[in-house]
């Protein structure tokens, strides 16, 4: 079994931008500057000659390439508790229209995908042991984030590897958007 998902991967120069404000939180674990990316797609564990497939699926999706811009720090959770801080992406028509063909190729090959809308993010760090009150805090201070634009000209399918320590993502392969 491999574990996969498609993703934008983002230049150097916004991971080091979204590195800046990753930290001052007790108890958060924030995601390393390597990993930092846009899932477009999760796809979890599929066997191994099933990524053969999902590449030929991959590689008929057509768009064209976009900009996206950040605007700001938000939070994912239930309630008052928190599990996840990210930062917003500004929704734009080809960077969703990318998203949705993707998810049509993986649900056509009968990949069980996740029903949740589309909400366009880069995960900064989880929260699960760090105070609603101290998030509120670092909220006011530092999620008033703005990036961008940021050009996107391709897409790529990861391979996300589990050990004791953070995850790793591996580039299998990537795929070009059209130019404008």
């Amino acid at each position: 079994m491999i574990r996969l998902f498609v993703g934008i991967a983002l230049p150097t120069d916004l991971r080091n931008r979204l590195a800046v404000v990753s930290s001052g939180l007790p108890g958060a674990r924030w995601i390393d500057r390597e990993n930092l990316h846009m899932t477009l797609c999760f796809m979890g564990q599929v066997d191994d000659p099933m990524v053969d497939d999902i590449d030929l699926a991959l590689s008929t999706v057509r768009g064209p390439a976009f900009d996206f811009s950040i605007s700001g720090i938000a939070t994912f959770g239930r309630g008052h508790q928190v599990h996840t801080l990210w930062a917003k992406v500004e929704a734009d028509p080809a960077l969703q229209a990318l998203q949705a063909k993707i998810e049509t190729a993986m649900r056509n090959l009968g990949l069980p995908i996740e029903g949740r809308k589309f909400t366009p993010h880069i995960t900064l760090a989880r929260t699960k042991r760090a105070q609603s009150s101290k998030i509120a805090e670092w909220l006011q201070t530092g999620g008033g984030l703005i990036a961008g634009p940021v050009r996107v000209d391709s897409f790529v399918l990861f391979r996300s590897h589990l050990g004791s320590g953070a995850a790793h993502y591996e580039v299998l392969r990537e795929y070009d958007l059209e130019p404008e």
